[in-house]
């Protein structure tokens, strides 16, 4: 009973809004205010969690050692820091 009540006491406001300039109003602003104090809380709850976060990697094992040269260049060794020659590999 007490909704329809309600229906009829808003029946007649909705008649006083001008239909050609109609605005968010109060509970525009409120719902903007709550997303974007949520899209913060989420942000900040992000950036604690990513200063938690170790990026040091282990080594590949199946990788080459850093000091083995890739290069299987037979030039005279320009542009390369140890002249061309490639160590010995260890093992």
């Amino acid at each position: 009973m007490s909704a329809s009540l309600a229906l009829t006491h808003l029946v007649p406001l909705a008649k006083e809004v001008d239909e050609n300039k109609v605005t968010p109003g109060v509970l525009g602003f409120i719902v903007f205010a709550v997303m974007a104090l949520a899209v913060w809380g989420l942000m900040k709850s992000m950036n604690r969690q990513l200063t938690r976060v170790d990026f040091k990697e282990d080594a590949d094992p199946k990788a080459e050692p850093a000091g083995k040269a890739t290069s299987t260049s037979t030039g005279s060794g320009s542009g390369s820091g140890s002249g061309g020659t490639a160590s010995p590999a260890k093992g």
